[in-house]
């Protein structure tokens, strides 16, 4: 079975919509400055291992506290 990547990009953006936070916001969130979640968002970089981790945990935190749906593009 072929492991298939998240769509960072479309991630980000659609995390960033559905909290209604800015690119600011999510990266002091996420402990990255401002220009790595724009590169994520713009498809010219991708999270490092550990940005991808800190990306999933707070993604799971914001999916239990009932903030986030991320169910129908497959990821979480």
């Amino acid at each position: 079975m072929k492991f298939i990547q998240p769509d960072y990009p479309a991630l980000v953006k659609e995390v960033r919509r559905q909290l209604s936070i800015s690119q600011e916001d999510l990266a002091r969130e996420l402990g990255v400055s401002y220009a790595t979640v724009n590169r994520w968002e713009n498809g010219q970089a991708k999270p490092s291992k550990l940005a991808r981790a800190q990306l999933d945990a707070f993604c799971e935190r914001m999916q239990a506290a009932g903030l986030l749906d991320l169910a129908e593009n497959g990821h979480g």
